[in-house]
Parts: structure tokens; C-alpha cells; sequence
């Protein structure tokens, strides 16, 4: 039987997509032969071809081997921005036949020490810029694990081998740094040490890469992806939108996040296609990077374009090779969808997915989109709208939670069976992830968004969880209790705001602007709370749970009076 989305179905498109048998290191080999000399990676104006590529993630997986002493299975964290060097350590930790962790690199220190501690990992592939954070938790002589024993530290210049005039971000250009003591590896002695790395040993089943998502608990949870699982949305997504080998595309998205990993980086490794790879967002390179390199597809959330049709001088740039922009995070507003359209001819294509899923589950046809929608369920998703409570299946334009059987989802949570238990359930004898967003489906079987289950944060397309927010902030000596929660914000969508009580006799002796400085310094920028109000108590329930929802409620009524909505 035919579900309603079908009938949009795009054109000559199967609606199975069969996946290869192999690891997903083997992509790389198969590209290198096909286009060994085809630039692969563009770096601001500096090129790696397939070859050199192949090659240069072969010699330091042999490095991680044989002197990192990385086995197979082991968890090693990849922690920079994007980069030619991300994507190179990405490929040669699957090559040592291990699993990658990626880490977001605006993490400080102790945001760091859970990943380490739930991981077990003992080897980190890092920027210089942020060796600081790594060394409290690195001690090479410990014989007890978890604690970190090697860095193999990068530094971006290494691979700007061409002079360039676009506007570089200062730690880009910096110079390498001297590095001295025991477990810091420079990246340049790794490659130059040219050790060839063992068999590979890993299949399309075993373990690939543990993308870190937090939720109600406070501490971030790995999920568990095979490398049959990212083979699929990274293949999908190629497939979804036609791409070929000689899509040219902007790669400003996060790779440590899984809708710029498998857009990114992993799809065009697929086919072969050319990224054109910037390690942080700015609109004027961004349109300058299109028109010189002939970029033909954009993946961005929505506040990236906003600011990108910012720029006055947008209309002077020739962006007639693009062909198409996708993205997701957020929806479009439809006054800049608009926008876009009139500047480009193009629609903003968006999509839905998870870290659970390894991005996409849904997205809109290219030929047929709809504003502001999730998007239909891709190759071989089944996705369901079901009652929260009930777990009984909505009927068409009910609202209810999304639930979705799919090989893209992900095997469970590193070892977190009680989340695993609460997270998954089974219907018709099958095994769906509750992704916890709420959600209707119109009759022609099109997702769109309604609420969310989840006590979340959308800053700017960042996912931000407010227990995770909490548990770092008591750690601030001056406060007794906090509860966080989303305010609107003009530019970021959302922003995080802190409801604080402090202890009595921190009363008067500290001001907002001090925590928020605080947090800024103890972890990641987006989720540091750019808002902190004093309050003398936090609403609670009869249990003495802080009841966060009417924190929130009362911010919603706030929101709506000062913009007039």
C-alpha cells in the first residue's frame, strides 16, 4: 500500500536505497583511484586531491597505530573546526579501524571531562588553539583509564599551501606552535613519519562514529552509529538531490555535527564531488568562495542565510552556479525564503533529522517543496505520528510524537541502557526511535512541526539542553539554584536564559553580567546563557521538582508583549 507522500515522490527516484557491505574508509580508497587528481578539498583557496588525501589519512592512521597505540573499537576524539585536517583525522581514526567522537570545539575543559570519562578515550586529534583545554585531563604515564595519553595536535596554516586575499579567522593563519612535553604529537612529525596502518578489520556493522547528544540527564550521550548507518544518510542525501561527481560544495556547516558530516563531508567522499571547506561562518567570504570555485550547492540553517542576504553587497557577486540550497535546525522564515528566491532563483529545500539518526530522516522533494515543513520520510524510513501517553497511532492531521524506524538510526546510547530503554519501542513487531518532537502530517503526507516533548533550547540551529546548562552552572560558587530556559531572540531564534537564586550571602554581591562571564569561560558559547535574571525562588511542585515549564510560560508572555506579537 502507497502512503500520500509517494505521489511526490522525486521523478525516477527508487524508493530503496540499497548500501554498500564495505567500511566507510573505503569510500576514500574507491574516490582516490576514480579521481585521484581532482581536488577533493578546497581550503581558502588551497587544494588536497583524492590521491593525496587517500594517502596523507592512511599515514596517520599508521601513526595512530603504531606510536598513539589505538586499537580496534577504541573511541578517539576528533576536536576542530572544520578544516582539511578534521576531515583527514576523521578518515584515518576509521582507517585504525576505531571509532570517532566528535567534539564540538567551542567545549571547554570541563565539558570535556565527561567525554573522556564516558568514552574511555585516550587519544584526541586537536587544534593547537585548543591543547590548553585538553592538557588538565592528559597524563601519559597513567596506567588506570580513562585519562588521555596522546594529543596529535594540528595547526589549520599547515594546509593553506597557496597565498590567498580572502579574510582568514585569526586561529586559520596563525603560525605552528612549538610543542614540548610528554603526549603532544604534531601533526606534521605524524604524517611525516609515514607508518602504513594494519589490516582494516571493520565492517558495515561495527562501530563508526559516537556523535555526543544531552537531553533531560545533564551529561551528553553517545550514540551509537555503525558505519552502515552513516553510509546511509551520507548516500541518501547525494542520491535525494541528484548531486554528482562534479557538485561543488560549501562545507560551513559543522562536521562534528551529523547534518554537515553527511552532507559535507561523507556524501561528496561518496561520488567524488569537490567541498569547498571554511572553519568558521562569514557571508562575505561565503559569497566570494561560491563564485570563485563555482560552488553548485549550499547546506545552511536558516540564520546563515538570514545573515548572508544581509550583506549590501550581495547583489555584485556572480552566484549563478548554484543550483541548490538545503538545510534545516529551524525553519525558513517565509520572508527570507522569499528573499533567497528573488536573489538566486532557489527555493530553501529543509529537512529533519537527528544525532540519533545521523541527520535526515526527512526532507522536502527539491521539485515540490513546502515552507516551513520537515519534509516527506526519505529511503526506507518509516516514520509515524503516535500518541505520547498512549503510544497508539495518530490518524492523519492529529498532532503527536514522531516516531521512526530507519537504517540511519542509530544502534542505542554508549552504554546507557536506561536511556536506550526509555528511547526506543516497538510496534508491528519493529523498532522505532521516539524522537520526542511533536509533529503533524498533512494529507499529502508532508511532516510539519509542532511542539517539542523535549525541554530544549534552538539557539541559531544549535540544539542546546537546559539540564546540561544547569549542571555546569552549579558549579559557580554563588549559586544555589538555576533553572534554564529559552528566550526569543531577533537574531539566534532562541537564546539561553538563566533564572538564578543565589546563596544569601553572594546577595548583592555579584551581578548578572558576572555569571554570564563565568559561563562564557566554562563552556561552550552557544549554550552559555546570554540572559541571567535573579530570582528569590524557583517555582516548585509538590515533590520539590523546579517547575520549569511556568519559568518558561511566563518568558513566553514576556517575549510576546515586547515584540508586540
Amino acid at each position: 500500500m502507497s502512503e500520500p507522500h509517494e505521489l511526490h515522490w522525486p521523478k525516477d527516484l527508487s524508493k530503496h536505497l540499497t548500501l554498500p557491505e564495505t567500511g566507510l574508509f573505503y569510500n576514500a580508497e574507491v574516490s582516490a583511484r576514480r579521481y585521484a587528481n581532482k581536488p577533493y578539498l578546497i581550503y581558502y583557496g588551497s587544494t588536497l586531491s583524492f590521491a593525496e588525501f587517500h594517502d596523507e589519512a592512511t599515514r596517520l592512521a599508521g601513526y595512530l597505530q603504531q606510536v598513539c597505540g589505538v586499537k580496534s573499537g577504541d573511541r578517539v576524539l576528533l576536536y576542530l573546526q572544520n578544516s582539511p585536517q578534521w576531515v583527514l583525522g576523521y578518515y584515518a581514526i576509521l582507517r585504525a579501524n576505531a571509532v570517532v567522537v566528535p567534539v564540538n570545539p567551542m567545549n571547554m575543559s570541563e565539558e570535556l571531562a565527561h567525554y573522556v570519562a564516558d568514552t574511555g578515550a585516550s587519544v584526541v586529534i586537536c587544534a593547537q588553539d585548543l591543547v590548553s583545554q585538553l592538557t588538565p585531563h592528559l597524563n601519559p604515564a597513567a596506567v588506570e583509564a580513562p585519562v588521555l595519553k596522546h594529543l596529535v595536535v594540528a595547526t589549520y596554516s599547515d594546509y593553506l599551501t597557496e597565498v590567498t586575499d580572502l579574510r582568514l579567522p585569526d586561529f586559520v593563519s596563525a603560525t605552528r606552535q612549538h610543542l614540548s612535553g610528554d603526549g603532544l604529537h604534531a601533526w606534521r612529525d605524524a604524517l611525516a613519519a609515514s607508518l602504513q596502518p594494519g589490516p582494516v578489520s571493520t565492517g558495515p556493522d561495527d562501530l563508526c562514529v559516537m556523535p555526543y547528544t544531552s537531553g533531560t540527564t545533564g551529561h551528553p550521550k553517545g550514540c551509537m552509529h555503525t558505519h552502515r548507518s552513516v553510509q546511509c544518510t551520507a548516500i541518501g542525501g547525494m542520491h535525494w538531490f541528484a548531486r554528482t561527481q562534479d557538485a561543488v560544495m560549501l562545507s560551513v556547516l559543522p562536521f562534528f555535527h551529523v547534518t554537515g558530516m553527511a552532507g559535507g563531508m561523507n556524501g561528496p567522499m561518496f561520488i567524488g564531488a569537490t567541498i569547498v571547506v571554511m572553519s568558521r561562518w562569514d557571508r562575505e567570504t561565503a559569497a566570494e568562495l561560491m563564485q570563485r570555485h563555482g560552488v553548485t550547492s549550499w547546506q545552511a540553517i536558516s540564520t546563515m542565510v538570514v545573515d548572508f542576504l544581509a550583506n549590501p553587497r550581495i547583489a555584485e557577486y556572480d552566484l549563478s552556479t548554484l543550483k541548490g540550497i538545503r538545510g534545516g535546525g529551524a525553519a525558513m522564515p517565509a520572508a527570507v525564503a522569499k528573499k533567497l528566491r528573488e536573489l538566486t532563483g532557489l527555493d530553501y529545500i529543509e529537512g529533519y533529522g537527528m544525532s540519533e539518526t545521523m541527520a535526515a530522516t526527512h526532507i522536502n522533494p527539491p521539485h515540490r517543496p513546502k515552507p516551513q515543513c520537515l519534509g516527506i520520510p526519505i529511503f526506507d524510513v518509516d516514520a509515524r505520528i503516535i500518541d505520547p501517553i498512549t503510544l497508539a497511532e495518530l490518524p492523519q492531521g492529529e498532532t503527536g510524537e514522531i516516531v521512526v524506524h530507519a537504517p540511519q538510526v542509530m544502534q542505542g546510547y554508549w552504554r546507557n541502557e536506561g536511556a536506550n530503554a526509555q528511547t526506543f519501542i516497538i510496534l508491528d513487531g519493529k523498532r522505532f526511535l521516539r524522537t520526542g518532537d511533536l509533529a503533524r502530517i498533512d494529507e499529502e503526507g508532508y511532516f510539519f512541526m509542532m511542539d517539542r516533548l523535549k525541554r530544549m533550547i534552538n539557539a541559531s540551529g544549535f540544539k542546546v539542553w537546559p539540564a546540561e546548562v544547569e549542571a555546569l552552572m552549579y558549579h559557580h560558587p554563588a549559586i544555589h539554584e538555576v533553572c534554564v530556559i529559552g528566550a526569543q531572540d531577533a537574531k539566534r531564534g532562541e537564546t539561553v536564559k538563566a533564572f538564578v537564586v543565589l546563596k544569601p550571602d553572594q546577595v548583592g554581591q555579584i551581578r548578572a553580567q558576572d555569571i554570564t562571564a563565568w559561563a562564557h569561560e566554562h563552556m561552550a558559547a552557544y549554550k552559555s546563557p546570554r540572559l541571567v535574571e535573579f530570582v528569590d525562588i524557583l517555582p516548585k511542585s509538590g515533590t520539590g521538582k523546579i517547575m520549569w515549564r511556568e519559568l518558561q510560560e511566563r518568558q513566553a508572555e514576556n517575549d510576546k508583549k515586547e515584540t508586540g506579537s
